[in-house]
């Protein structure tokens, strides 16, 4: 029998599932719900609205400010913890007796609360934070938020300490969740892999016109892939290369408009958006930061043709075996022309299907959760 009551603290309001941290809450609600689950959803909010969605899907959803600016920041403990922090979200914790569900280290700052040392307490680990926000800061430009970035990986490593008083950690990727069990020995763990909106691979047999790399392009890891491309591949090859995504930044802009064989879709919507993914012929998505799930991976596997990364994109994913690898900008040349040339066919669809199932299925996975929230 799945647990009739589930607590969920969300790091954010999780709909709409427009982002991947988003994505991931917003389906692991959608299947727990589907499999029985009685949800009491507490979302802290800065920016995003209140949702109806999510009040058809949970018993009681609850939003509080984050405290963001001045208000969040503390000697001892990273921003991302101490501004999500709220009485009313303990009081209620308190008030209803049933496990509790903290999504991301971010949600945590009650984690070590006497008052719930009876509970049954588990972490959705989105990124080993402190590593994370270490490689934010090597890539990042601007002087003030590369001050921050250190800052935060500095109070966020000796935080870590206090996750030992959670009982579960459900981690993003296979090489995290190693991590968690090498910290923590004596807590359960597992690999769950990100919940997403995709029931099967609807990928179109034949043949695309373009390859696609897509993303939020005002993030600086996005803008540092979609610049590599831009110099090192698709200035060599005469492939056309459609660039898509929230939010370009002015430079991005103007090298797209310099290169011939590429054009940029900017705040493209939801149907534009599954066009341009169904229709490419490759989706080439190189990433030079090694942490967490890239959820616009999963995306291309479930709805697009062939799909072209850097090994760094699939770290602790186990989808070697349904992409490309190329790791330098002369083999990634070399392999999208001959990609681009290539056909999909209808046993490449199937053979990825019976891949993507194995660990990608909401349903199973929303079982294993409740497993472990069972015990």
């Amino acid at each position: 029998m799945p647990a009739r009551k589930l607590h969920i603290v969300s790091f954010d309001v999780p709909y709409p599932a427009d982002y991947g941290g988003a994505i991931d809450v917003y389906y692991k609600i959608k299947a727990l719900a589907e499999a029985g689950t009685e949800i009491y959803l507490h979302c802290f909010q800065y920016g995003r609205p209140q949702a109806a969605q999510l009040a058809q899907l949970c018993r009681q959803v609850w939003y509080y400010p984050r405290l963001t600016g001045i208000r969040g920041l503390s000697v001892h403990l990273p921003y991302i913890v101490n501004s999500r922090r709220n009485a009313l979200l303990l009081q209620r914790l308190n008030e209803i007796d049933a496990p509790i569900l903290f999504e991301g280290i971010h949600t945590t700052f009650y984690l070590s609360h006497p008052s719930l040392s009876k509970r049954f307490k588990a972490i959705r680990a989105h990124n080993v934070e402190h590593d994370y926000y270490r490689q934010l800061a090597a890539k990042e430009p601007d002087l003030f938020k590369r001050m921050y970035y250190r800052a935060e990986a500095g109070l966020l490593q000796p935080y870590e300490a206090n996750l030992g008083k959670a009982q579960a950690f459900f981690s993003l990727s296979a090489e995290d969740d190693k991590y968690f069990a090498s910290q923590y020995p004596s807590i359960s763990h597992a690999f769950i892999a990100p919940f997403q909106p995709y029931n099967q691979v609807v990928s179109l047999p034949g043949l695309g016109g373009y390859t696609l790399y897509h993303g939020n392009l005002a993030h600086g890891e996005n803008i540092e892939a979609a610049f590599f491309l831009l110099r090192e591949v698709f200035s060599k090859v005469n492939v056309p290369l459609v660039i898509a995504g929230r939010d370009p930044v002015p430079d991005l802009v103007a090298a797209c408009n310099k290169l011939a064989n590429c054009r940029l879709v900017v705040n493209p919507g939801i149907d534009e958006m599954e066009e341009l993914v169904r229709n490419a012929q490759v989706h080439i998505l190189p990433t030079f930061q090694q942490s967490g799930m890239k959820l616009k991976l999963l995306y291309a596997l479930f709805s697009g043709r062939h799909v072209l990364v850097n090994s760094a994109m699939l770290h602790g994913t186990g989808l070697n075996n349904c992409c490309s690898i190329a790791d330098n900008a002369q083999v990634m040349a070399d392999r999208l022309k001959q990609l681009m040339e290539t056909p999909f066919t209808d046993e490449d669809i199937a053979r990825r299907s019976a891949i993507l199932s194995e660990q990608y299925d909401n349903a199973r996975n929303a079982q294993r959760l409740l497993t472990f929230l069972q015990r």
